[in-house]
């Protein structure tokens, strides 16, 4: 069975989370001083209280729904397909448009930077969202790992011009502090609902997160204690340094006040930062928003192309590109105060779905409705959700109300043509005269989705198994791997783990990992498991981060050899990581990497050791391997041309081998170029055993780091052993 891994801890989704929301602080600001006036701060914090129903209404869903798919996967699941049409509709709208902004206000940054056209804002906008499509498409890893970096980097510019803008804060520049009476601040706190957006977007990645029934909620909470703080004092401090008419038309307000605190320097500062922030949050808002119509595509609710995964970079690459053309199509033809109503606009809907969702699944009693965190003040957070929700509607103006109709009667006209054809319901489809809207068939589909939302919070490791040897697709010969690793420990149990690393555009349900090629790799290792009389468990796992998941297997079974094949590489590539170096670092367990050169007979064995430094250990399994293989074990020690005094070592290293079952010698040769005396030396033998000192990393003081020398020199396999 297909298994998926949890890799996202509570930091990190905090970031996430964090992420999504500061392209609102460095771009709306400006434009909503013209709106409210300076209590623009004041209309921050009541937008967050507004948003407040909404986090404890999701962290809820979320803990009884811990699945990838988020907003959608709850509405369809309290009102069926047809409402999770809409749903899906309306969260990519918002977020496609989030990133559309984000991409405009780019460009406004950028031209402090380099004095462009300021004609040309749209089109270094569009080129900006070309290379984030090629990002997203390729699948490019290490660009999404920069988030947190980023995310660090922009918190901590805020912070400091918080400190720095009170000090040359001018209470005379606040007045008035309503420019448009109570109306105005109404319409201001909804077109700054859409700032806080990315509070509850780590639950569209709720599958992929550790121990989601706590860290879920605390996430959301978390997320929108900080953020609020940084927007309320931020706006406090811009509205105190800039006045009022100068921020009305203004979408880099960062800029501004860094320049007005701090001079031009500190203004490019800000200038830089804005680039390197809304570019990041500008991807992210692809690759949260393309998944939701690849989600769609895959639960039959919109076409079949868009839930398609491109075979090579395991992209969802048509929901990418529909994405992205639409994101061009509101660059190109909507202003930046539109693009925000309507992303608001967007977002208040579905928060209000969300609630009504929990007082759907509640007042249902839905069977297999158990969330592990219940919103506090039930009903009356709910109800609050949903009035504030329909008031911040009303005064976001028409246009906005008109496009949340337009969603309603778009999800209904593709609903017809193609969720129709679905066999799920809502739980609300069994009550009331209006129960045909909520449901398409038969139920029986939507009890099954309860199992496979249980299934996936399962344990992935397998908790008996002593050496764990991932398997990562490129092995030279997966039975050979395994064999190595039955021969350092023939008695114990052996988990071999199927891993996939999927880019994080793509749900890692969506990913088939039981193809043909892992059943042969199964079939392959049970018939050697008979032949040999082996221990071998195998499975399937699906994963954002390999490294990581391999940490977590190890970390939760009684691990206590980590064995995996290696190309003599650390390093990562841009597309797939390799996480040897991690591994290298982080991992607790006994580490023996496998440089596979083809030899499948094992009479010779060679093992390069530093004198003197922990060798019974390394001997120790040497000869377990030998005697594995009926071969003869050779000790090598390399030493200076120098050095004199060689029949201490000499005695030293024959106490060590003494001990030895298998046919054992020792060779001492004197060198002062070590990797290419063991490359010579190699070649009389079948496979070559390195030790790495846990403390003294000898191998990188002789060699460097990066990819190793004698790895790549040696005429034989390498096995390369870290014991902890």
């Amino acid at each position: 069975m297909k298994k998926l891994q949890r890799t996202l801890s509570l930091p990190g989704a905090i970031a996430v989370s964090v992420g999504g929301m500061l392209s609102g602080i460095f771009v709306l600001p400006g434009l909503a001083v013209g709106i409210t006036g300076s209590s623009i701060w004041l209309a921050f914090l009541v937008a967050a209280l507004c948003i407040l129903p909404a986090v404890l209404s999701k962290s809820e869903l979320a803990t009884a729904m811990p699945k990838s798919g988020g907003t959608y996967v709850y509405i369809e699941r309290a009102f069926g397909p047809l409402f999770g049409t809409v749903a899906g509709i309306g969260l990519w709208l918002s977020l496609l448009l989030k990133s559309a902004f984000s991409l405009v206000g780019l460009s406004a940054y950028l031209y402090v930077l380099i004095e462009v056209d300021s004609g040309l804002t749209k089109i270094i906008a569009l080129l900006a969202l070309l290379v984030i499509v090629l990002l997203n498409v390729f699948g490019v890893k290490k660009v999404e790992k920069t988030q947190l970096v980023i995310v660090t980097i922009s918190l901590i510019s805020l912070i400091v011009i918080v400190f720095l803008g009170f000090n040359t804060f001018d209470s005379k520049l606040t007045e008035p502090i309503f420019s448009d009476g109570s109306s105005g601040f109404i319409t201001g706190v909804a077109f700054l609902y859409i700032s806080y957006a990315g509070v509850t977007k780590i639950a569209a990645v709720a599958g992929e997160i550790k121990n989601p029934e706590k860290n879920l909620p605390r996430t959301m909470i978390i997320s929108l204690f900080l953020i609020t703080t940084i927007y309320v004092l931020v706006a406090i401090v811009l509205v105190g340094n800039v006045e009022a008419s100068l921020l009305s038309t203004d979408i880099k307000p960062i800029y501004t006040l860094f320049k007005s605190v701090g001079g031009k320097t500190l203004g490019y500062v800000a200038g830089v930062v804005g680039v390197i922030t809304l570019l990041s949050m500008a991807n992210s808002g692809v690759l949260a928003s393309s998944r939701f119509p690849f989600a769609m595509g895959k639960d039959k609710l919109m076409p079949n192309y868009l839930g398609k995964i491109n075979s090579k970079f395991l992209t969802p690459v048509p929901a990418i590109l529909t994405t992205s053309i639409i994101i061009g199509l509101a660059i190109l033809y909507l202003d930046v105060v539109k693009i925000a109503k309507l992303a608001s606009a967007f977002k208040v809907l579905m928060f209000i779905f969300n609630e009504l969702s929990v007082i759907v699944l509640r007042e249902t009693n839905a069977q297999w409705y158990n969330p592990s965190f219940r919103s506090p003040l039930y009903p009356y957070v709910q109800i609050f959700g949903i009035v504030s929700g329909v008031v911040l509607l009303s005064y976001l103006g028409l246009m906005p109300l008109l496009s949340v109709l337009g969603v309603f009667l778009l999800g209904i006209i593709i609903f017809i043509f193609y969720g129709s054809k679905t066999e799920r319901s809502g739980v609300i489809s069994s009550y009331g005269f209006l129960s045909f809207l909520f449901k398409s068939g038969s139920s029986e589909k939507n009890e099954s989705d309860s199992k496979i939302i249980k299934n996936s919070s399962e344990d992935i490791s397998n908790i008996n198994a002593e050496i764990v040897v991932p398997l990562l697709g490129d092995e030279t010969s997966t039975e050979m791997l395994v064999e190595m690793a039955s021969s350092i420990d023939d008695k114990s149990k052996i988990n071999t783990i199927n891993l996939l690393e999927v880019p994080n555009q793509t749900f890692l349900e969506a990913v088939e990992i039981n193809n043909p090629a892992s059943e042969s790799k199964k079939r392959r290792l049970e018939k050697l498991g008979k032949y040999k009389n082996l221990k071998i468990s195998y499975e399937s796992i699906t994963t954002h981060d390999v490294a990581n998941s391999i940490d977590n297997i190890t970390g939760q079974s009684k691990c206590k050899w980590l064995v995996m094949e290696w190309d003599g590489r650390e390093h990562a590539g841009i597309f797939v990581g390799n996480p040897i170096g991690w591994l290298l670092r982080n991992v607790n367990s006994n580490l023996a990497l496998f440089k596979d050169n083809g030899v499948r007979r094992f009479s010779k064995v060679l093992i390069a050791l530093r004198p003197g430094r922990r060798n019974q250990a390394f001997i120790n399994v040497a000869d377990k391997i030998c005697q594995h293989f009926d071969a003869s074990l050779t000790l090598l020690n390399i030493i200076s041309e120098n050095e004199r005094k060689t029949s201490s070592l000499k005695k030293t290293s024959e106490d060590v081998i003494s001990s030895t079952k298998s046919k054992s010698e020792l060779k001492i040769i004197k060198s002062n170029n070590p990797a290419e005396t063991i490359s010579e030396e190699s070649a009389g033998y079948d496979l070559l055993i390195l030790g790495t000192p846990e403390k003294d990393n000898w191998i990188r003081v002789l060699f460097g780091a990066g990819e190793d020398k004698f790895v790549k020199k040696a005429a034989c396999s390498v096995l390369r052993l870290t014991i902890r």
